[in-house]
């Protein structure tokens, strides 16, 4: 078995600037990875999956649409 690392809200937004309905409209369209829900109240996400998805991000040299912008 192997050990993951779950991070929280401080430690991911450390990570991750984004705003909290950003993450969770992504994790809700299969665009980031998912929350685990410790407690009724309580989530972390795996470490290993977030880094994944950093590292994902920079091969893809992936740029943002800006909102009403065509190109």
């Amino acid at each position: 078995m192997t050990s993951r690392v779950l991070i929280g809200r401080k430690k991911l937004h450390e990570m991750i600037p984004l705003a909290e309905r950003t993450i969770f409209n992504m994790e809700q369209r299969g665009e980031f990875p998912r929350r685990i829900a410790l407690t009724s109240r309580n989530v972390a996400w795996d470490l290993g999956e977030v880094e994944a998805w950093i590292e994902t991000r920079k091969a893809q040299g992936a740029q943002a649409q800006r909102p009403g912008m065509r190109f």
